[in-house]
């Protein structure tokens, strides 16, 4: 009688086990790297909206938050010494605000400062980012130099322009009465008291100005100087028909940003003022908006009131973005 040998053939040298092999080392790898393509593709998701919340949430605690709150306090009758006493008036502080004449100078104190400071401003900007884009020795020198009173502190540049313009001692009336000028009392008078603090905002902003205009100048093609010079064009025709022509957009930054610059000047006539207040002179004569807001709001502690002039400074400036914006619209579809 035979019998049958049911034994499992022996495995060959060098071959596999029978039946399933073990996969959970390849199913971890796989889960691993699954877990880190999706790691990867949060961060490339989500990284950088982590990068610019700082900016955000500084802007809601700093920016967002006291423009909704002085927003809502300019509806309010509150004052600084209790700012959680609010007494609901709508828009009296707004109508109050309009009703007063010491408003209505602050604004056209405002307008004639910026003019005064913003067109000579603007002009000696230009013409010396012209110079300076000519090839000079030591222009590094020049255009940092440039840049030394923007960098320099308001109270330092005010406080020196105080004693330049002062009635008995100053060195602008000594310089007058060596022509023959009487002295001009430059900080009780309307006019000349405006004339210097607009001569400190010159002074700190035309290099800066002046910089952004030779940024600009150097950006210009240098063939379409060399076209112009072989059509016979000087150096002034070249500067009217090829540079101004090509910094149009940079002067209307320019002019805008000067403009809201000149709407906000607080420093230069609050330092200015003999008697150190926020009056803008004895008589109000240099009394600018900012100084207005910060008489109502920390002076007179009404800050309903100062919260309504701030809404109506910043609507002021609403107007002119939108005038900046109409105005660049049709110098592109001109161009």
């Amino acid at each position: 009688m035979s019998t049958h040998d049911t034994a499992a053939p022996p495995a060959k040298e060098g071959g596999a086990a029978p039946g399933r092999p073990p996969a959970a080392p390849a199913d971890a790898e796989a889960r691993r790297r699954a877990r880190l393509s999706r790691r990867w593709q949060r961060d490339i998701r989500w990284s950088p909206y982590a990068f610019v919340s700082p900016f955000f949430l500084l802007f809601l605690a700093f920016g967002l938050f006291p423009l909704i709150y002085t927003g809502w306090a300019s509806l309010h009758q509150v004052e600084m010494t209790a700012p959680t006493d609010m007494n609901w008036v709508g828009l009296r502080n707004y109508t109050r605000i309009f009703d007063d004449d010491f408003f209505w100078n602050a604004a056209r104190n405002t307008l004639t400062i910026g003019v005064i400071s913003t067109v000579p401003q603007l002009l000696m900007a230009m013409g010396l980012a012209h110079i300076l884009n000519y090839r000079l020795r030591a222009s590094t020198f020049y255009r940092v130099a440039m840049l030394a009173p923007y960098a320099t502190s308001i109270a330092a540049a005010s406080l020196v322009f105080v004693l330049l313009f002062g009635r008995d001692y100053g060195m602008i009336n000594w310089a007058l009465d060596a022509v023959g000028v009487s002295p001009v009392d430059w900080q009780n008078d309307k006019w000349p008291s405006q004339i210097a603090v607009s001569t400190i905002i010159i002074w700190r902003w035309t290099g800066y100005n002046a910089l952004i205009y030779l940024a600009a100048m150097q950006a210009i093609p240098q063939d379409l100087y060399e076209s112009a010079a072989l059509d016979g064009a000087s150096r002034w025709q070249q500067f009217f028909h090829v540079t101004l022509p090509s910094l149009r957009p940079t002067i209307l930054f320019t002019v805008v940003v000067s403009t809201i610059g000149a709407s906000q000047v607080f420093g230069e006539p609050l330092l200015f003022d003999a008697n150190k207040g926020a009056s803008g002179g004895a008589e109000h004569q240099f009394q600018t908006l900012g100084l207005y807001l910060y008489e109502q709001g920390w002076v007179n502690q009404h800050l309903g009131r100062a919260s309504a002039i701030a809404w109506t400074m910043f609507l002021i400036l609403i107007v002119i973005g939108i005038v900046n914006y109409v105005i660049s619209r049709r110098l592109r579809a001109s161009s």
